[in-house]
């Protein structure tokens, strides 16, 4: 019933003619890699340090548990 509106402009576009996910895994490939590139100086190094003072603890903790004083402390608790 009402007069159309003025300055109202709608674009439309065939079905066959989208595609929506042209070039993703191309974009997706490339895009990865060069983020990665990027950032790795961000969340390599605290990485490596976080497991080898987990390493490192892991393996004093363990070398002292084997040794004589390690067995005569925790012997009493078994």
């Amino acid at each position: 019933g009402s007069p159309p509106q003025k300055g109202v402009t709608t674009y439309a576009l065939s079905p066959n003619r989208q595609r929506p996910l042209a070039g993703a895994l191309n974009n997706a490939i490339f895009n990865t890699f060069r983020r990665t590139r990027q950032q790795i100086l961000y969340w390599a190094p605290p990485l490596i340090i976080a497991y080898s003072t987990m390493h490192w603890a892991i393996e004093s903790r363990n070398e002292y548990l084997n040794s004589k004083p390690g067995r005569a402390e925790f012997a009493e608790g078994e």
